[in-house]
């Protein structure tokens, strides 16, 4: 039998604990996978793109489990009542292909996204760091903004999204937050002046600048998650030349993020060697570092794995027949007869 755990049992699994320490939770398991990352075989992900939007799968695996990620990214979709971002992922077993879990992914990418950034921003944000601004406050933007603010230990978010009505809704759902201020600001130039972290995360599926050069300031680190997919950008070339450089993979990076912008041998350097410490973070206060974050299958292996643990402990879920139970293996014929 497969376990399945729809939108509300995921819901139920963070509100047993809290989100803090899910978060908490999440973060701690994707770091320690990016640890174990020559473990893993990994490939870009599989994309198919249309006029409106882009539909993808994102597999990996270890030696033990196998996972994949359906994910659509359709920016037009909100005028039909749909999310920009909807998303399902499998867990399976690598020794007999037995499909293990069958989870919902859509808040749980919203989850993951938010604690990769945080795992970033631990290791290469200026230590002390207080105030973040955040450009675009759309569907991720509560998960990047609690992240930050329970994993980094950000005080102040200064706010600006086109969209008056976003920041609104931001405001409604984190307004009561013990500890975090709520400033809002009329241009990205206004949001960007004094922070110490910048997260860029627009949905527009177009060759956008959010953040030119001359807005950064010595010390930022700038955590841009909105550029992931090709023909898809949010920092002008500038940015990407005048900070240290980071990605997941590489070879996805250069073909989906803000990277793509780039000569082929522009340096960047992949996040898993600075947490094994095999390679340099921010080597001083006044180096501007840039997380340029696409999003890569190992997180939501990391997510599903997390999940798969937490089902388990709390009793959630239900288990489905998502593929036949045979008496007679051989005998699939024998499923007609019902």
């Amino acid at each position: 039998m497969t376990l399945l755990l729809t939108p509300r049992d995921v819901a139920r699994i963070v509100s047993h604990h809290g989100l803090p320490h899910f978060l908490r939770t999440l973060t701690d398991r994707i770091e320690a996978d990016f640890c174990r990352w020559e473990e893993f075989d990994k490939c870009p992900r599989m994309a198919s793109h249309s006029e409106v939007g882009v539909i993808e799968l994102m597999p990996v695996a270890d030696a033990h489990d196998y996972s994949f990620k359906y994910v659509n990214g359709h920016p037009g979709n909100t005028r039909h009542g749909l999310p920009t971002v909807m998303a399902f992922g499998v867990l399976a077993d690598v020794a007999t292909g037995t499909p293990r879990l069958l989870s919902e992914l859509t808040v749980t990418t919203a989850l993951r996204t938010a604690a990769t950034s945080a795992m970033a921003a631990r290791r290469l944000a200026r230590a002390g760091s207080k105030v973040m601004a955040l450009i675009g406050n759309g569907a991720q933007a509560e998960f990047q903004a609690l992240a930050f603010h329970h994993l980094v230990g950000i005080e102040e978010l200064r706010l600006y999204d086109i969209d008056p009505a976003a920041t609104a809704k931001l405001i409604n759902n984190l307004g009561d937050t013990p500890g975090l201020r709520l400033t809002v600001c009329t241009s990205v130039r206004e949001a960007v002046a004094g922070a110490d972290i910048v997260t860029t995360i627009t949905a527009d599926k177009a060759y956008a600048t959010i953040l030119d050069a001359d807005l950064l300031e010595p010390g930022m680190h700038l955590n841009a998650v909105g550029g992931d997919c090709p023909g898809k950008t949010e920092l002008a070339a500038g940015v990407l030349e005048r900070s240290k450089v980071f990605v997941e993979f590489e070879p996805q990076t250069r073909i989906e993020g803000d990277l793509q912008q780039m000569p082929a041998d522009f340096h960047v350097t992949e996040l898993w060697r600075v947490l094994t410490e095999r390679a340099p973070g921010r080597t001083a206060d006044t180096d501007i570092t840039l997380f340029d974050s696409v999003g890569f299958a190992l997180e939501d292996y990391s997510a599903l794995v997390t999940l798969e643990h937490a089902a388990h402990e709390q009793g959630v879920g239900r288990d489905i027949e998502l593929v036949p139970q045979l008496a007679d293996p051989k005998n699939l014929f024998g499923q007609l007869r019902v």
